[in-house]
């Protein structure tokens, strides 16, 4: 059984898929870590839309993939950029993902946290209180739906902020009137263009300690930290200067098992986009952390680091395509269709190795069917040997 994958030189080569699934457990809670997986959406294929129409969303599929993330012991972090948030899913359809998916989760008993934002501006910020009200407006949707908020990172506010000084006035505003503690979300402009330049600077080591200026001003308001700048070095020593009881949850999908792991002067819990295609495997590498066997963790998780740094490539802001293409290939969807149009981010090579990478994982629960779509894929690109 071969199946032949177009290489990025325009080559036909041969790979033969594996026939056997790998066989994850579902079993005790995680113990050691709190893990998030963002999640994708799916969409809608027969809503007769476009790219810049408002996103069409299947719920029904929609909340399935969340019950088998938390049943396979993870937490969904809701609405965030890994439902293209601002790339296809406008704060309507946002807002009704996060009621639908907080409602299912109370239904399951699933861990929640959504993503809280000021996407409702469709134009130009006037000034920073009107960022403000805008993120107050949607820290009471998520907190009245019972779900954990997550201040996402604004795109209104970097736009508007003069100084690190408008950061810490909107945070320490936000911050003061949140119910209960939230995560924070620094997202590096190679996820987001638009956030160049947050926390008041593009020096990154002061952006830091502006950052830190609002954790250490409300540290009972604040639950943990989701860092994504793709630099573990930075991660860890943002981590090691945390207030006692604030959490830093990696979102580097370029280094998670080594910050998840963490050394003898800490670890990193997890929020990432990467555990949506890797949800079981993830949680299980997991439960192996759990019983103290780090390198019985690294030794399921270290091999996944080619498809994440694959599927997380530059631009950084198309991996959702990837993460919607495996959720196709493992039966989670029946569709390869994404809000926005979306699924025409990424190249025919770039699948052809993002399928090969993921199958030689285990990935796919049913080998044959991710073999039997990808075929479909390569013949509708032309792809006929």
């Amino acid at each position: 059984m071969t199946i032949h994958l177009p290489s990025a030189d325009g080559q036909l080569r041969a790979y033969e898929p594996r026939t056997e699934p790998l066989v994850f457990d579902t079993g005790a809670p995680l113990a050691s870590r709190v893990v998030f997986s963002a999640a994708h959406v799916v969409a809608d294929p027969f809503a007769d839309t476009t790219p810049d129409s408002p996103a069409a969303v299947d719920w029904d599929a929609t909340l399935a993939f969340r019950r088998h993330l938390w049943a396979n012991g993870l937490g969904v972090a809701e609405a965030m950029d890994t439902a293209q948030r601002g790339m296809g899913l406008d704060w309507a359809g946002a807002a009704e993902l996060i009621t639908r998916s907080a409602a299912e989760a109370k239904a399951v008993g699933g861990r929640i946290a959504c993503g809280v934002g000021t996407d409702q501006l469709t134009g130009p910020a006037q000034d920073v209180a009107q960022v403000r009200a805008a993120y107050e407006e949607q820290l009471a949707l998520v907190e009245g739906t019972g779900a954990q908020a997550i201040l996402m990172a604004s795109r209104a506010l970097a736009a508007v902020a003069k100084g690190p000084e408008d950061y810490l006035d909107v945070y320490g505003h936000l911050l003061r009137q949140a119910t209960e503690p939230v995560v924070l979300h620094w997202l590096g402009p190679m996820f987001d263009p638009a956030l160049d330049g947050y926390w008041g600077s593009a020096d990154l080591d002061a952006a830091t300690e502006t950052f830190l200026d609002v954790i250490a001003a409300h540290p009972d308001k604040i639950d943990g930290i989701k860092v994504s700048l793709l630099d573990a070095q930075r991660e860890i020593d943002l981590r090691r200067r945390l207030p006692q009881g604030v959490r830093c949850y990696t979102g580097d999908d370029f280094n998670y098992p080594e910050l998840i792991a963490g050394d003898d002067r800490g670890f990193s819990h997890a929020l990432l986009g990467i555990f949506d295609p890797l949800g079981p495997l993830a949680a299980q590498a997991v439960r192996v952390l759990d019983t103290g066997d780090t390198k019985g963790f690294r030794e399921l998780l270290d091999p996944t680091v080619e498809l994440s740094r694959h599927l997380f490539q530059a631009p950084t802001r198309f991996y959702k395509t990837g993460v919607v293409f495996l959720a196709w290939l493992a039966g989670h969807q029946d569709h390869f269709a994404m809000v926005g149009g979306l699924q025409s981010a990424r190249s025919l090579p770039h699948f052809a190795k993002a399928y090969e990478l993921a199958d030689g994982l285990g990935l796919f629960p049913r080998p044959e069917l991710a073999e039997a779509r990808m075929k479909n894929l390569l013949a509708l690109y032309g792809v006929t040997a």
